[in-house]
């Protein structure tokens, strides 16, 4: 293929891959200095400098004046001493995930791996690891894709700077930036700093999922959009690896992965797209008195992602020693032991005609603390090797009818030869008519959380 050139037209030439596709579930990782303070949520470094804010009040209380006690002071805290980035991929891929993306960098601007443009960075300050090169090596082995974001664009907006506070101090300002008012434009100097960030994520760890979140969508990176798409799919062919760049906005769909954040689609989407979402309800980074989702709404979300043809890339915040709380170990647990039973419904699947049926919604793009709890007559639909997954949300008790499958219904033209439950080797009853395709169910579930009926066609 030839490369890629720095415009739309040329980058529309790109494709998803399949691998990407097949995969279904990855773990994202919040890990920085922002879980010593563990309050609230990640966006600590930038609400401690806001006055008013509950995170202002808290510092002053809990550390002192932000201009004695700023957040860089935070970092000697930030240890990792018990940090294990084998026993990580290990869990990760007991949970069943397919790839993992920590994050490089956050708007706070501390990289997590050894920065040539800052001394501010993992390696050589707090654990001094560098925690995603480490990573990279353990979940390369276990046969993982890897990948990392880039939260860097929003940090030429993050801080407050005061002569009250230390962000204002010039020998901090590698790590908050050149002091600035806000809507001021970004300079042309972050943004090369930024690209040049960019371009050392891509050549240091040749990563197949380049993640970004929101920033760089601001006029000031409007030329560089393009040029960094291209640089990173470019430097893939020349490295023989399939890419996959994701973003929020200001990319045609054409050209890379679209990602949603904390919300999901209400219909089937034909360009490839991704939800990324947190164990947590409160936070993306490790805090305390959080307040965990259960398994059941997260497997929920991921088999509704996927009959919409998307992935669901699912974040973990480890503790400032490197240690994940015990209850977001067992939720992952729990996601793995279902797919264990229930993979083959998942992995490598493809959208049906429809992706389901049901009275339950889903909310979209940061507002899924408005999901409804799915029920047992919410189903979604998959494809894969000639069989039809239909996987019932809840336990309808002694028979579930799809009323899609009716008589007449987009199954019509279709022969079923065999109707089972994954988890079970009984093949099942079932019946068809115009009210639907009714299926005669066991006693008890093979599992918990959702059911998958296997519906074997000959077509």
């Amino acid at each position: 293929m030839h490369p890629y050139e720095a415009n739309w037209k040329s980058l529309e030439a790109y494709t998803v891959p399949s691998w990407f596709k097949d995969a279904k579930l990855g773990i994202f990782i919040h890990w920085g200095v922002y879980a010593v303070p563990a309050f609230r949520n990640e966006w600590y470094p930038r609400n401690m400098y806001i006055e008013g804010s509950p995170e202002y009040a808290h510092h002053r209380e809990a550390w002192g004046p932000q201009k004695a006690f700023g957040y860089k002071d935070f970092i000697p805290m930030f240890t990792a001493d018990k940090w294990d980035p084998v026993a990580w991929t290990t869990l990760f891929k007991s949970a069943g995930a397919k790839y993992v993306v920590p994050v490089a960098e956050h708007h706070d601007g501390f990289p997590m791996y050894d920065c040539a443009f800052t001394n501010y960075n993992a390696a050589r300050m707090g654990p001094c690891r560098d925690v995603v090169a480490e990573l990279e090596v353990a979940v390369r082995q276990a046969g993982l894709k890897f990948g990392v974001s880039s939260h860097r664009a929003f940090n030429a907006r993050y801080y407050t700077f005061s002569e009250q506070f230390d962000t204002s101090n010039p020998d901090n300002h590698k790590l908050y930036g050149i002091p600035r008012r806000p809507e001021e434009p970004v300079t042309y100097s972050f943004v090369l700093d930024w690209y040049g960030r960019t371009q050392e994520l891509v050549r240091r760890f040749s990563p197949d999922v380049l993640w970004f979140d929101f920033g760089w969508h601001r006029d000031e990176f409007e030329p560089w959009r393009p040029r960094v798409v291209a640089d990173y799919y470019n430097h893939a062919l020349a490295h023989g690896y399939e890419p996959v760049l994701q973003y929020k906005d200001k990319i045609p769909e054409d050209v890379a992965v679209l990602d949603i954040e904390r919300g999901k689609l209400d219909t089937i989407r034909d360009h490839y797209w991704q939800t990324d979402t947190s164990v947590s309800f409160k936070s993306w980074c490790y805090i305390e008195d959080d307040e965990l989702k259960s398994a059941t709404a997260l497997i929920h979300d991921l088999v509704d992602i996927v009959s919409k043809n998307g992935n669901l890339l699912l974040n973990v915040g480890p503790k400032p020693d490197g240690t994940l709380p015990q209850a977001v170990e067992e939720l992952l647990r729990a996601i793995g032991a279902w797919l264990e039973i229930n993979g083959e419904a998942i992995y490598a699947t493809r959208p049906w005609k429809v992706y389901g049926e049901g009275p339950t919604g889903v909310p979209k793009a940061f507002r899924e603390h408005e999901q409804e709890a799915f029920t047992a007559q919410d189903v979604r639909f998959t494809m894969r090797d000639g069989a039809l997954y239909a996987i019932l949300m809840g336990w309808p008790g002694g028979q579930a009818t799809f009323g899609v499958l009716a008589e007449g219904g987009p199954l019509a033209a279709s022969r079923v030869a065999g109707v089972k439950l994954l988890g079970t080797e009984t093949d099942l009853r079932w019946s068809q008519d115009r009210g639907g395709m009714t299926v005669e169910l066991p006693d008890q579930p093979p599992c918990d959380h959702a059911y998958v009926v296997k519906i074997s066609i000959d077509n």
